[in-house]
């Protein structure tokens, strides 16, 4: 990806108020944008509020009893229909758990980002998936995504309709890819609003999931726009957190800016617990955070506001303390772990055109295939894709498109641009992601900017 000294809007300023007034609203890193070295005082809008989703209709059941399952050669007579419920496509036992005590029968273990710090939090889980051997293969590889929004209405008349697309986005993207998703809608620590909620849910999640090796935070106003692509774990193995962002500005020009706090990837490990804890403790419940405000303002040249805000804070630690944390934490900028919506959606056009005219001459990639196996063709793709590109100048998917500055919950937008600026890009962007979706169920839109219109997709397209 492109320097940000190489972009006019790569470097960018969150939008954030005051930390003082009790809002409602929570949960999206809002940002406000500005170029290079000529930012310029921006007003700091108010945080947008977000919606609680709609609960997900009753599944429905086969009207095939196991019995006449089994006696059709349908289901191994070895297999009980507990066990073949459990398992699933994953292959978890999901009723199984044994009394045998574990972490979650101790009294102290607390969930609150308030609470005692959590010790030998690596053992506990070791310990947990002995006794749980079903979910210890490919742990190391097990994400669960998590994300949220406000428990009450959108302030804008169309904010819950978009929240909506964005979560159907984010839950597309899992299913392709065998990934859990934790959806939070309450503060679960009352002072901890806005960019601050996403800490304590992250380190419930932590708990809750002793089963994830890795907890990936994803802003509610962010959308996947490259529906195959994987996180390269590979790449993370010798690091705890993993963050986007440019070296050059944390560690030269020391801007708070030099990151974005919306996405980020962490490993479920004790490392990970004590970080959330003094990340936190910057944080509007914490005693010292008047003090931390201080502190960020006088270090960060460049912050518009004087309250702690979480993104300033995780700068602070890489710069102040890279012995401790810095040197586990990668920062990403080889493609868009997350990339800023105005660089991207103008592209989405052309990209179409070039990975149609490849389709064209690759049969396998325009073969038709079950939703199961679309990761099948990620490495034909990649043989096609390597001289593609990934930022400003390639013409590779994005892989995630990151709205910020929009607010489409309480619709304060950034004045740099207009509400109907960002509705047209939000709504192109997620029917993009949508055509990748739908087109494994034999549909596709045929405008971007039109998501209520599809037509089938015909034998073989698009040769």
């Amino acid at each position: 990806m492109v320097s940000p000294e190489q972009s006019q809007y790569q470097n960018f300023s969150m939008a954030k108020h005051s930390a003082r007034s009790k809002t409602t609203s929570f949960f999206s890193d809002t940002l406000l944008f500005a170029g290079g070295a000529l930012v310029a005082f921006l007003v700091v809008w108010a945080l947008w509020s977000l919606f609680s989703p709609t609960p997900s209709p009753t599944p429905s059941f086969s009207s095939t009893s196991f019995s006449e399952r089994k006696s059709s050669g349908l289901e191994s007579a070895a297999v009980s229909p507990l066990q073949s419920c459990a398992d699933g496509a994953l292959g978890f036992d999901m009723v199984h758990d044994p009394t045998d005590p574990n972490f979650y029968d101790d009294r102290k273990l607390s969930y609150s980002i308030e609470a005692p710090p959590v010790k030998n939090w690596d053992e506990k889980r070791r310990e947990w998936l002995k006794q749980h051997p079903s979910f210890a293969a490919g742990v190391e590889n097990r994400i669960l995504l998590v994300t949220g929004s406000q428990a009450t209405p959108c302030k804008n008349p169309i904010g819950d309709y978009l929240l909506l697309k964005f979560f159907k986005n984010k839950v597309d993207y899992c299913r392709r890819h065998g990934i859990d998703i934790f959806y939070n809608n309450v503060l679960l620590q009352p002072k901890m609003f806005s960019f601050w909620a996403k800490t304590p849910s992250v380190k419930a999640a932590m708990l809750a999931h002793p089963e994830a090796e890795w907890i990936w935070w994803v802003d509610s106003d962010a959308a996947f726009t490259d529906m195959d692509f994987k996180l390269p774990l590979d790449r993370y193995k010798a690091h705890n957190l993993v963050i986007h962002g440019w070296p050059t500005l944390i560690y030269e020009k020391k801007s708070w800016t030099s990151i974005n706090a919306g996405v980020f990837l962490i490993r479920n490990c004790q490392w990970a617990m004590d970080f959330m804890d003094v990340w936190a403790s910057m944080g509007p419940q914490a005693p010292g955070y008047d003090k931390w405000g201080e502190i960020l303002s006088t270090t960060f040249k460049d912050k518009i506001f004087p309250e702690s805000d979480d993104q300033s804070g995780l700068v602070y630690l890489l710069l102040k303390e890279k012995e401790k944390w810095g040197n586990k934490i990668y920062v990403e900028g080889e493609y868009y772990f997350e990339g800023y919506w105005m660089e991207i959606v103008g592209r989405l056009d052309n990209i179409t055109e070039r990975y149609m005219e490849i389709e064209k001459r690759v049969r396998r990639l325009r073969r038709r295939h079950a939703e199961k196996v679309s990761e099948s063709n990620i490495p034909v793709w990649e043989e096609y894709l390597k001289d593609a590109g990934f930022g400003r100048e390639g013409w590779r998917r994005p892989f995630i498109t990151h709205f910020t500055g929009c607010q489409p919950c309480s619709g304060d937008h950034n004045k740099m641009y207009s509400g109907q600026t960002c509705f047209d890009a939000m709504q192109k962007a997620l029917t993009f992601a949508d055509n990748q979706v739908l087109r494994n169920y034999g549909f596709m839109h045929p405008d971007l900017l039109d998501p209520s219109t599809v037509n089938p997709v015909p034998f073989d397209y698009p040769a």
